[in-house]
């Protein structure tokens, strides 16, 4: 995962390498013309003698203001350079950051999503003096790390310790469109939360789907984990009523519900949301679709966040996405984290979703096979 977005970063990096190493050739020579104009100045003052009636006008203390800016800058750049530094300036970053914006969209980042990562690019870059114990690529990657961070971290909060300091049992239900992987995910999450000590019963809510109590069953089985559920055709909410009073009656630390896949715009189906809220009063609702869909999970993700908040999300087959422009969209684009990555088919394949790993993956680490 994040192959495709790891190269477009890599590209920019070198263009803006190319650009400083550009500055630092037009500042050594704008530092040699000024060196030898000074010499020749002092050169000349010392053989014309100094006019008796000077104009107090030409006294240096007088300059105007705009020359003062002039010189300012040029002292600044200059310094920059006798230390073995260089200063960033705007006109270095246009062509690459449009550059960047442009392959960020192709791989699948939400728009709003690049323009956020490009500005604070340009605000951490614009006027940085890279010292001469630096290379340029430093300079860049720290910037870039944090504005990738700001992005990607956006609601990001403790699962486990949520998870642990929870009232049990706690209860999470799952929604999406059919077909991601809402299922399958409910089972891998039965499985981390066994290897973190907790036990867990399985609910399926989803009784308009045909097959859908055998597949969940199968998963249950599987698992070693009990499930509850009705005919099909039932009413989902008391399908998860009875899961919360088995977990209750029995110590079960969590309740994993699913739900039929639906559509935002799907009424019937999003008014059993709200009946689920009401009755049951899940502790979380978690979001899940495929890592693969790029844009679309992006912008399902806040719909379904407009009409039945989400607390979270879930992307499976992450390992399939070579963009993953998803993954770094989502959470801005509802303000609310994603959770877990899906990363294979076995149980175990589940990856917690961690901003700052992703973020030194995308800049500093190989990307691939992970």
């Amino acid at each position: 995962m994040f192959e495709g977005l790891k190269e477009t970063l890599d590209r920019f990096k070198d263009d803006v390498e190319e650009q400083a190493e550009s500055v630092d050739a037009e500042t050594e020579a704008d530092t040699d013309v000024d060196t030898v104009e000074e010499k020749r100045d002092q050169d000349q003052k010392r053989e014309d003698p100094a006019p008796p009636d000077r104009d107090p006008s030409e006294d240096p203390e007088t300059v105007e203001e705009d020359d003062r800016e002039v010189s300012v800058g040029f002292g600044k750049r200059a310094k920059a350079f006798a230390t073995g530094g260089v200063i960033i300036q705007p006109e270095h970053l246009d062509e690459p950051l449009e550059t960047l914006e442009l392959s960020l969209l192709s791989s699948d980042v939400e728009m709003g999503v690049a323009e956020e990562i490009l500005a604070g690019i340009r605000e951490n870059l614009e006027g940085t003096v890279r010292a001469q114990v630096q290379s340029t690529d430093m300079v860049l990657e720290s910037a870039l790390k944090e504005a990738l961070f700001d992005v990607i971290s956006v609601g990001q909060f403790d699962f486990d310790q949520h998870v642990a300091e929870t009232d049990k049992p706690l209860v999470m239900v799952f929604t999406g469109v059919n077909g991601v992987g809402k299922t399958t995910t409910i089972a891998k999450l039965a499985r981390y939360f066994e290897r973190h000590g907790y036990s867990a019963v399985l609910a399926n809510g989803d009784t308009y789907r045909a097959g859908a109590n055998e597949q969940l069953r199968e998963h249950a089985d599987a698992l070693d984990k009990k499930f509850i559920a009705h005919e099909q055709g039932g009413d989902p909410t008391a399908v998860l009523y009875d899961a919360v009073e088995y977990a209750r009656a029995n110590d079960v630390d969590i309740v994993l519900g699913d739900t039929a896949g639906r559509l935002h715009t799907s009424n019937d189906l999003m008014a059993q949301l709200e009946k689920i809220d009401r009755v049951v009063d899940p502790d979380m609702t978690l979001f899940v679709d495929e890592a693969v869909a790029g844009q679309d999970a992006v912008q399902r993700a806040s719909e379904f966040n407009d009409a039945a908040e989400i607390d979270g999300a879930i992307l499976t087959k992450a390992d399939a996405d070579p963009q993953g422009g998803a993954a770094i969209s989502i959470a801005h684009v509802t303000g609310k984290p994603i959770l877990f990555l899906g990363v294979g088919q076995e149980y175990d394949d589940l990856e917690r979703f961690d901003p700052e790993q992703i973020t030194d993956r995308l800049l500093e680490g190989d990307v691939e096979d992970r």
